[in-house]
């Protein structure tokens, strides 16, 4: 074993070791002090998932319009109204354009031009979104019972805003029917899957 491209023979001599120890010994001798056990247990990394990480995103985002508000609002004091506002301000961040009734393009699943139509979240967006905010709550020790996000209100708004934007996009939303014979295949939406990012800017 060299002792070049190890470091630790130059590095630690000189700071009170006898300059006369073979610098290989003393790497050897560094080793055993720092790792007394033949396979010291590692340290598990703190890199989180994909999923972790939007999560934390998520909430700490909520928790910081909470925070915005005036007055603020208290995490435990959150109910199903400041989830649903906290909903509709993200619109402004949206990226899916939305016809409104009297667009000439209301119902196109692909408009021909631009229109001044306005962009919003995408409704697969915020069902994901409220899925990872409804986990988080409860990891962080909030109750299921009093959940906001699991409140009925949100899933009726979900609701609405996928009716509304399938309306809009022309796409209309099919839920996937059970069938015995295998053909669910066919039952499938003719859309695509929707993005579950939120954008925020």
């Amino acid at each position: 074993m060299s002792s070049s491209g190890s470091g630790y023979g130059n590095d630690f001599l000189g700071e009170g070791s006898p300059s006369n120890i073979d610098p290989r010994q003393y790497h050897h001798h560094f080793q055993l002090q720092q790792h007394p056990y033949p396979n010291p247990p590692q340290t598990p990394t703190n890199t989180l998932s994909r999923y972790e990480s939007q999560k934390r995103r998520d909430w700490n985002t909520f928790g910081q319009y909470l925070k915005n508000q005036m007055p603020s609002v208290e995490l435990p004091q959150c109910n199903c109204n400041h989830v649903l506002d906290f909903l509709r301000y993200l619109d402004q961040f949206g990226k899916t354009k939305v016809h409104i009734q009297g667009c000439m393009f209301y119902g196109q699943p692909e408009p021909p031009a631009p229109c001044t139509c306005p962009l919003r979240q995408a409704w697969g967006s915020l069902d994901a979104l409220i899925g990872r905010l409804r986990a988080a709550y409860e990891e962080n020790g909030g109750s299921p019972e009093t959940n906001p996000f699991a409140s009925s209100a949100i899933r009726v708004y979900l609701r609405e805003v996928r009716e509304c934007q399938a309306k809009a996009r022309g796409i209309p939303y099919k839920k996937k029917k059970k069938n015995n014979n295998n053909k669910g295949s066919g039952e499938e939406s003719s859309s695509s899957s929707p993005s579950s990012t939120i954008h925020f800017s």
